[in-house]
């Protein structure tokens, strides 16, 4: 299939370089049974690209009409992605009353397409290794080894190198998994791509729901083109329907448009980032707790200014050893000090009573504090030290924190 056809099969959009690589890359490799990981940002269409694999290799036959099976292996909770991705035998623990097919036996003959594989558990990664390497699986509960024949097509929007180097995901199997790699580009190394994108959603909609197409004025379009589009495609997708639909004005000015888009120019959103949102940005979670430990000593030395401020103040009422009008800046600052009680609690963290502490107990005892100060709620924990659940359960686990 030549790439025009398949741009038209696949409904999709852009002529960019990049893009036109990924897509050959594609197409060449879908005949083989090599492993491949797609890489690039949530948003990208990642999905497609497995679809475009699979659909193009022998295996698009595979018996039972279930040829291609996709996991988001960052949706399934770790205590039963096990079961989950190889099955279970009868009585292999509570509630499992029948004999029950994983994915990898449901994808016998095909192609199954593990999405979000950096979220995948280090326990999980080595038993997916074997797999790979043998073409075995053995269900929860069963000591029998099954043969299976299984093309793995991962993807991550992660950056998996960082995270091999960091120790979060294995060396061998990032090898293993990428024989074959498709980056992706994001919609802002495409720029030329928006405008086609943005044409193509809003005449969609206006077929769908009988109305005039919206068009951008070419201010518009620059600063579409100019807009970062951190969540990619399906950013642009929603963005444009949502004009399409709420606008009465058909030509879309920037006047319009700013009303749409939610760009912090600092850096990213942290909502448009996944899993955890900083992980895209390369930030591992040691760097976010070592960052809100370096805030917490900052906070704790400026309440120590704070109270020789107030000691200085004291002095001076009882009778200043130097004119007054030489500290005319203490009433000022002492009228914005922090009141006694809660605010001062929470100026002084336990996490940083020891700066000679190993970056290990460091970050143990600011799991610790997070979870003392929410109680044991290990939602509102993760939240506050800015990492995933599945990433503070972890290294719970790691430090044998009960």
């Amino acid at each position: 299939m030549d790439i025009q056809s398949l741009k038209l099969r696949y409904d999709i959009i852009g002529n960019d370089p990049k893009l036109m690589l990924a897509l050959n890359k594609a197409i060449q490799v879908a005949p083989t049974d090599l492993s491949i990981l797609i890489t690039g940002e949530s948003g990208v269409g990642k999905d497609v690209f497995s679809r475009i694999i699979h659909e193009n290799s022998a295996r698009k036959h595979a018996r039972g009409g279930r040829g291609l099976i996709s996991v988001n292996c960052g949706a399934i909770p770790e205590g039963t992605i096990e079961s989950e991705l190889f099955g279970h035998v009868k009585g292999a623990f509570t509630g499992a009353d029948k004999n029950r097919k994983g994915y990898f036996e449901e994808a016998d003959g095909g192609t199954i397409f593990l999405d979000e594989i950096g979220e995948l558990p280090l326990a999980m990664q080595v038993k997916l290794l074997r797999v790979l390497e043998n073409g075995e699986i053995i269900p929860v509960g069963s000591s029998t080894a099954q043969k299976i024949n299984v093309r793995v097509v991962a993807a991550t929007n992660v950056d998996i190198v960082e995270a091999v180097r960091t120790g979060r995901f294995r060396e061998d199997l990032y090898y293993r998994l990428n024989q074959i790699s498709i980056y992706l580009p994001p919609l802002r190394e495409r720029k030329d791509d928006i405008p086609l994108l943005f044409r193509k959603f809003s005449s969609d909609v206006a077929e769908k729901y009988h109305m005039p197409p919206i068009v951008l004025t070419e201010p518009a379009k620059r600063m579409m083109m100019d807009y970062p589009w951190y969540g990619n495609v399906r950013e642009l997708k929603n963005i444009t329907e949502q004009i399409a639909v709420v606008e009465t004005e058909r030509s879309i000015t920037p006047e319009i448009l700013q009303n749409y888009l939610s760009y912090i120019p600092t850096e990213k959103m942290p909502a448009l980032v996944e899993g955890t949102p900083a992980q895209a940005s390369g930030i591992t979670d040691r760097e976010l707790l070592l960052k809100a430990l370096s805030m917490g000593q900052m906070i704790t030395e400026l309440r120590n200014e704070i109270n020789d401020l107030r000691q200085m103040v004291g002095r001076m009422a009882q009778g200043p050893s130097v004119p007054v009008e030489q500290h005319s800046y203490l009433p000022t600052i002492t009228q914005h000090t922090l009141p006694q009680g809660e605010d001062e609690e929470f100026l002084t963290p336990e996490i940083i009573e020891d700066e000679a502490l190993g970056l290990d107990e460091r970050e143990r005892r600011a799991i610790v504090r997070a979870l003392e100060q929410n109680h044991g709620n290990r939602k509102k924990a993760a939240a506050d030290l800015h990492i995933s659940e599945r990433s503070l359960y972890r290294k719970l686990k790691g430090y044998n924190i009960n």
